[in-house]
């Protein structure tokens, strides 16, 4: 993204937006960006779209109490082209399928200026993979990668190509900074990028630990819930380490709890997704959550997460 607007229409403090997808996570981005002051132009091709993608964001600002004015900066485009042809940052939600995501970005690297700067959305792919048929100027394709619930989630996987120029990510940091997220800087290329490699070591020895029949599905979401993901939920697994460790913080924890956690961890069996343990996973899951409406869970989940980041704020927790 250049430094300097590109025509006096546009200012740094309000960018012009496209946003390419408009699923759950593209109008979670839409009703971000503009509940932040931007212009949003939206494009998809798939019938219908326009129309729910302007319900979905109306919905999700009077759930995250934006003023339904800003509806007014956004647009729909008829088509990739136009959507992309002036814009400042393109956020690209296609399905998560390589070479779809390949031939999607290729065209919005085309069509784009070249000062913009293109996030997708990729929850695995590397930046370099996506980027493979883009002959433009590669460079400025980044993944801008967000969490379930998008509208609410804080968290951002920044992961820049390699031969990205530190303006480019100081750039793309600054704006997710500014519509209210918490992005994190990958300094490499892999699979999954950070959080959901984090998520994926926590899922196989909770599967493991099922399969085995050591504890049942819900009770593993029971030892979750209501042991270290309340402090979780307060500040992360290293930091929460340092807390206990004491005076000596995280040196002396890892002095003397570090011996038997090395043990623990070369303790832990990968696991094969075969159809029995799915079938036990899904057992287990419509066990737990019998009686309960999916919808109502999901809104009172988002009603406690709200909650819980009031109470981040107001704690000034990191």
């Amino acid at each position: 993204m250049s430094t300097q607007p590109s025509d006096p229409e546009n200012t740094l403090d309000t960018l012009r937006v496209a946003v390419i997808g408009t699923g759950v996570i593209g109008a979670a981005w839409t009703a971000g960006f503009l509940a932040a002051g931007h212009t949003v132009t939206a494009f998809d091709p798939a019938p219908g779209a326009e129309a729910r993608l302007r319900d979905q964001v109306a919905a999700t600002l009077d759930v995250i109490g934006a003023n339904a004015s800003v509806l007014e900066g956004l647009g729909f485009a008829a088509d990739l082209d136009s959507a992309v042809a002036r814009t400042d940052l393109v956020q690209e939600n296609g399905p998560e399928r390589l070479e779809v995501k390949q031939e999607l970005i290729a065209a919005i690297d085309a069509a784009s200026p070249e000062a913009a700067i293109i996030a997708s959305s990729t929850s695995g792919f590397s930046p370099s993979q996506i980027s493979a048929r883009a002959t433009r100027s590669r460079s400025r394709i980044v993944v801008g990668h967000p969490f379930n619930p998008a509208h609410l989630i804080p968290l951002v996987e920044v992961v820049p190509r390699p031969d990205a120029p530190a303006e480019v990510v100081d750039r793309i940091l600054a704006v997710y900074r500014g519509i209210g997220k918490k992005p994190i800087l990958v300094r490499a290329e892999l699979p999954g990028h950070v959080t959901n490699r984090l998520q994926a070591a926590l899922w196989q020895e909770a599967y493991s630990l099922v399969e085995k029949g050591v504890v049942s599905v819900a009770d593993i979401d029971t030892a979750i819930a209501y042991g270290p993901g309340l402090r979780w939920a307060v500040l992360g697994p290293l930091a929460l380490q340092h807390l206990s460790g004491g005076e000596g913080g995280m040196r002396h924890l890892l002095d003397h709890l570090g011996p038997p956690q090395e043990v623990w961890m070369h303790d832990l069996e990968q696991v094969h997704l075969g159809e029995d343990l799915k079938e036990k996973l899904i057992a287990g899951v419509d066990e737990e959550l019998a009686g309960h409406d999916t919808e109502e869970l999901a809104r009172r989940r988002d009603a406690m997460l709200m909650d819980l980041l009031d109470l981040k704020r107001r704690y000034e927790l990191p």
